[in-house]
């Protein structure tokens, strides 16, 4: 480990020099990328920094311990500090033992989520709303730019299905355990009888895919343009400006209708059949890896139950790590940092533990 971490440092101090090297700095793409990789490095670099300070605290104390000849109070002032550098080494070198973990190369991406309604009809569709608006909240409390792709609204105010994406650095990092099934128990708003009701509403987050992650040949592509229909409005059924795009090898299709221009909708819709191609194709090479351990916690599987919404309770239950938390409505209006740290922490103690077997 101690030499992958001075090649660490060595590609530190290579890439600081190159980004004040006045080409570097006047090629753009070169300059952000080379940026970006320190910003990766930094925290490893300075945590590895940290360990060499403590190892040459816990070697010098060692050598005058072991050459004898000291009055009483300075060796015992140096026996604390021996020991106090050796658990120093000890507690970060586990701290680089996850900060060394393989990187997922999406997790700086935006993303791109897609909400659909399941079991339950209108009330499932209601609840869709209900994670659209939570997913909002949460990604402005970071700071993070969303934009509705495709909404396919119900009369009661609920979506069939809407897709939306997030813009911001790390944005994947922060809602890729989101994938998956989401299921409800309310009293539904459509219930006269106060009976509770379970439904489910499926999350999918894909990576946003930049054109070059995932070329997509023209040639392959119907594009076929129809009048938006929803929920009702004075826009509505007035033009054909909907867009409907078949990814012909796949049988993929996405449409887009929410804004007026025929241009802007079928910007968007490329963006999102893109992200669901290049998810596919990451989808498939994962499990093509011979031997691959996928983690517990998991972010493709979007058959999976992977979390309960309890209104009479007021608590939500993520299944894959078992955490239960009792501020429904506060988790409903945006704070998520609790649950989504928690599914971090699993992630790199299931990491951590696969790559002790290898």
């Amino acid at each position: 480990m101690i030499e992958k971490l001075n090649e660490v440092e060595k590609r530190y101090i290579e890439v600081n020099d190159l980004v004040c090297n006045p080409e570097i700095v006047s090629d753009q793409e070169k300059y952000t990328k080379l940026m970006r990789e320190i910003k990766h490095l930094t925290p490893v670099v300075e945590k590895f920094r940290e360990y060499k300070k403590a190892e040459a605290t816990f070697n010098e104390s060692k050598e005058m311990l072991d050459e004898g000849g000291l009055d009483a109070d300075f060796a015992q002032m140096l026996r604390e500090e021996f020991e106090q550098s050796k658990a120093d080494m000890e507690k970060i070198n586990e701290e680089l033992k996850v900060l060394l973990l393989p990187r997922d190369p999406n997790d700086d991406k935006n993303v791109i989520i897609e909400i659909r309604g399941g079991a339950g009809g209108e009330e499932s569709a209601l609840f869709a709303g209900v994670l659209f608006r939570m997913y909002s909240m949460y990604a402005e409390s970071k700071g993070f730019k969303t934009e509705v792709l495709n909404a396919n609204e119900t009369g009661l105010g609920g979506y069939k299905e809407i897709s939306f994406s997030v813009e911001g650095d790390g944005a994947y990092s922060r809602f890729k355990f989101e994938s998956g099934v989401h299921r409800v128990q309310r009293v539904p708003e459509t219930e006269s009888q106060g009976r509770i009701h379970t439904s489910t509403t499926t999350v999918a987050v894909l990576p946003e895919a930049e054109e070059v992650d995932f070329e997509i040949n023209p040639k392959d592509l119907q594009i076929d343009t129809f009048r938006s229909s929803g929920a009702g409005g004075q826009h509505i059924n007035k033009t054909s400006s909907a867009i409907r795009i078949t990814h012909l090898p796949t049988g993929t299709v996405v449409e887009c209708q929410d804004e007026r221009s025929q241009h802007k909708n079928k910007e968007k819709a490329l963006k999102v059949l893109r992200s669901r191609l290049y998810d596919a194709e990451k989808a498939k090479h994962d499990a093509e890896i011979a031997g691959e351990r996928k983690s517990q916690v998991g972010t493709g599987d979007r058959s999976e139950r992977i979390r309960t919404y309890n209104y009479p309770q007021g608590r939500v239950t993520d299944h894959r790590i078992g955490l239960t938390i009792y501020k429904l409505e506060q988790f409903l209006n945006g704070d998520l940092d609790e649950m989504i740290d928690a599914l971090i922490t699993a992630d790199t103690a299931e990491k951590l533990k696969a790559q002790s077997e290898e």
